[in-house]
């Protein structure tokens, strides 16, 4: 089978989730003998020396993100009735990239990752009428609007960014409900996710296929990092609103009443492009924000617990999955453990309320043999749940029910 992946970043290297999720998918229909092309956005010249992405694809082809203005953002916000979502990768060099692909090679099936690439839907539909089209939604991204909204309404500064999540909701959920009736399938990362986006199909062809990683890439390695005893880590995509307000709130509410019983801990928050509003937690030396770092992988196996605080989100946490795979003791709330199994959500503590969060991670801190208990059990269940080797068969299944092999 001929594929064509469309993914709004270079897949490689996998340090966040939407690459986590598109490198793992691409491997995956590479090693089922499938031959892959893939179309993304890069700001670089990606080589065979730089990326494997070579070796697994029949062809990788790049374009440079687009420049948007700040006036250009405003003006679509007022006058447009489109999301932002699927304004932010408008690009005429990739629709030209995009029609030369699909004029010089037949495709089977074209997959769209994440709703920012549904906008070149309609190109896709009328170079190749009859090539099967898929969304993969990496999140009910209406829901995910919404419930954005609906936290940052409760605070009084937050209402503008509210009233922004709400307006934004509403349209996601019309352009979203246009992509779900225009491909053949639909893919998503959770049950809770499928049942968001099934009222879009009646027809029920939305199939769940759950974020995953490649388990044994997180044994302990030869790099160690010290970072100290009671350690608290956080990872994630620093500039993301959910991961932002969650360090806001944790560092604000939670942070200090667990330093209240243990006085020596730390918090390290690791990932990329910190946001200005967690600048003012630098002042506290107690709390590190790393920035980008080239593998989050020494900073996990250095903590000592590993928390989720998450009051908005959808989807499956590729963060939670990483942080159990390396046999880390996880603390996360129950959006944070949302569209995990009954099995997995039993190997990690999850509490909501400040005070239950506070109580779970200084029962964590003061008894390291929970800890490595807890660990180990995170790291069966996600071995038997969440590595690609297991994941991959279900997206093959959903393609074969669509006509393809």
């Amino acid at each position: 089978m001929r594929l064509l992946m469309l993914t709004p970043t270079l897949p490689y290297p996998p340090h966040q989730g939407g690459a986590i999720r598109n490198y793992g998918i691409l491997h995956g229909l590479h090693t089922a003998g499938h031959k892959v092309s893939l179309l993304s956005f890069h700001s670089g010249n990606p080589s065979v020396e730089t990326t494997p992405l070579f070796e697994l694809c029949q062809r990788v082809e790049t374009v440079p993100f687009p420049r948007r203005s700040t006036y250009r953002r405003l003006r679509d916000l007022l006058l447009s009735a489109q999301p932002d979502l699927t304004q932010r990768l408008r690009s005429e060099a990739f629709s030209q990239r995009l029609c030369t692909l699909l004029d010089e090679t037949p495709f089977d099936l074209v997959q769209f990752e994440g709703l920012e690439m549904a906008r070149f839907l309609p190109i896709v539909r009328q170079y190749q009428p009859n090539a099967r089209l898929c969304y993969d939604a990496h999140n009910a991204e209406y829901a995910l609007q919404q419930a954005i909204s609906d936290v940052d309404k409760t605070t009084l500064r937050n209402f503008p960014l509210a009233l922004y999540s709400q307006i934004q909701s509403r349209r996601i959920a019309h352009f979203e409900h246009l992509t779900c009736q225009r491909v053949d399938l639909v893919v998503t990362v959770s049950g809770e996710d499928a049942a968001a986006l099934q009222a879009f199909r009646p027809d029920g062809c939305v199939k769940t296929v759950p974020n995953g990683i490649f388990v044994n890439d997180y044994e302990h390695g030869s790099e160690q990092l010290d970072l100290g005893t009671n350690v608290i880590t956080f990872t994630g995509k620093m500039d993301y609103r959910p991961n932002v307000d969650a360090m806001l709130w944790f560092s604000s509410a939670i942070f200090p009443e667990v330093r209240r019983s243990v006085t020596d801990a730390q918090l390290y928050i690791v990932g990329q492009k910190p946001h200005t509003r967690l600048e003012a937690l630098r002042d506290n030396p107690q709390i590190q924000l790393t920035g980008w770092v080239p593998d989050i992988r020494p900073f996990l196996y250095a903590a000592d617990v590993y928390i989720a605080p998450l009051r908005m989100g959808s989807g499956t946490r590729l963060k939670i999955l990483e942080a159990m795979a390396a046999g880390r003791a996880v603390v996360a709330t129950s959006v944070g453990a949302a569209g995990l199994p009954e099995e997995v959500r039993q190997a990690m503590l999850i509490a909501d309320s400040e005070a239950q969060i506070t109580e779970a991670i200084v029962q964590l801190l003061q008894n390291p043999g929970q800890r490595t208990t807890l660990g180990a059990a995170a790291r069966q269940a996600v071995s038997q749940r969440y590595d690609w080797s297991l994941l991959i068969p279900h997206l093959l299944a959903a393609y074969k029910e669509i006509g393809l092999e």
